[in-house]
């Protein structure tokens, strides 16, 4: 099984990110920030985020929900990365299972990928917390196969190499090249 987040994955959400994230910081009252600092922060994890932004952990779900509405309303705004359809096809076709774990809503992911690409996914594991991603995580791979977990998407390549992944993809080709090759070696999804 192949998983993938969503925001900063699948979908190239940074840009409606960054018109969102200072209305919301002028609306809770918490920090403003530059496009230099989002990039700064792409990739950190979430309490790292939120204590840089001096969000107060009460302000958290009403932050969490009103974002997710302002981004099920603005959705068709949001596009999918250029290779993001061809590498889900890719894999779908070369009988690998998908799936998607995200904090975001699953009708949002469906409305950015449309029918054709959400046919291809298997499963869904979305709407968790903020602090919640790991669990559905843990839930979709129960029972599956450990031994080769990757990344791809919005976080920087030296954040990643401070987790020491196995294997860093440049592109979704490269995804691509790799996984049809090991389904090949050694079977399975």
């Amino acid at each position: 099984m192949v998983i993938f987040d969503f925001d900063g994955t699948l979908a190239d959400s940074a840009a409606w990110m960054m018109k969102t994230v200072n209305p919301m910081a002028r609306r809770f009252g918490f920090r403003t920030v530059t496009d230099e600092e989002i990039d700064m922060l792409r990739g950190r994890g979430t309490r790292e985020v939120i204590r840089y932004l001096g969000i107060s952990p009460w302000k958290l779900p009403m932050i969490a929900s009103h974002g997710k509405k302002l981004m099920a309303a603005e959705c068709e705004s949001i596009p999918l990365f250029p290779e993001t359809a061809g590498m889900l096809k890719a894999l779908h076709d070369a009988g690998l299972r998908l799936a998607v774990v995200s904090s975001n809503s699953e009708r949002t992911i469906r409305k950015v990928l449309g029918p054709e690409l959400s046919g291809l996914i298997d499963q869904f594991s979305c709407g968790a917390s903020l602090f919640g991603k790991a669990r559905k995580f843990r839930k979709v791979t129960s029972g599956a196969a450990r031994d080769r977990v990757m990344t791809w998407g919005a976080a920087k390549r030296a954040i990643l190499a401070e987790h020491g992944p196995t294997i860093v993809f440049e592109s979704p080709s490269e995804i691509i090249s790799h996984l049809v090759a090991s389904r090949a070696a050694i079977g399975g999804d």
